[in-house]
């Protein structure tokens, strides 16, 4: 097995360039499946703290970056949509967003909001004792007592006590971003969605400031009105 990726054949969502070099650092085992980007590509080659795979696992090492609240062992570690970095000692955090080319990118925000992180929830499932497991976008699940939640609704879990702290429904009137597609970054409100049928994707409209445009269900998640900050 190599330890590094071919920078021509990276997903869509890695920030990296692909021409200036043939190969980049190779994502780990962890959350977000193939789509996760190496903790170490987002440190040099997104964030430009460090200059290689020994300095990045310097940093780490001291705690100098912590993931969703915690430390990190590995500098491959994948690093995917809605994981909070935090720079302590820097005093900056931020959260890992797409942009509007569909490529992950990093939305700078407070101290108090690396506090917790926002999941989408793909689905749920009833386990032993009848509690409830909610099944995350980037692969975590977590047991809830409260059988309120639905496919395509948001939770946001509190880090240290990985409680949910707010819900959010996926509905007609929801606040959403789109996260892949050509519309991949652009924010709006649920206007309308479709059920297909069989097994055709959902689709659903969403109403922007200037527009509006379609897209499957899938790519759009629900926010709240403070998720992106003051920059969006």
């Amino acid at each position: 097995m190599t330890n590094h990726q071919k920078r021509l054949s990276v997903p869509k969502s890695w920030p990296v360039e692909r021409k200036t070099e043939t190969f980049t650092a190779k994502a780990g085992a962890g959350p977000h499946g193939e789509s996760g980007v190496p903790l170490v590509v987002v440190l040099r080659d997104v964030l430009g703290y460090v200059d290689d795979s020994s300095e990045a696992q310097y940093a780490i090492n001291t705690d100098g970056v912590l993931v969703n609240g915690g430390s990190v062992g590995d500098v491959k570690r994948p690093i995917g949509m809605f994981d909070i970095l935090a720079f302590p000692a820097r005093d900056e955090y931020y959260r890992v967003f797409p942009d509007e080319g569909g490529r992950l990118g990093l939305t700078p925000i407070e101290a108090d909001a690396a506090d917790s992180k926002l999941n989408k929830v793909e689905d749920k499932t009833t386990v032993a004792g009848g509690k409830t497991q909610l099944n995350f976008h980037d692969g975590s699940n977590l047991l809830v007592e409260d059988d309120s939640f639905s496919g395509g609704d948001s939770v946001v879990v509190e880090n240290e006590t990985n409680e949910i702290v707010a819900h959010f429904e996926y509905e007609e009137g929801a606040l959403v971003t789109a996260v892949a597609g050509q519309h991949a970054g652009e924010i709006g409100t649920v206007e309308e969605i479709t059920v297909q049928p069989g097994s055709a994707e959902n689709t659903v409209r969403v109403e922007t400031e200037e527009d509006a445009f379609e897209t499957v269900e899938e790519y759009v998640v629900v926010i709240d009105e403070n998720f992106v900050g003051d920059d969006e």
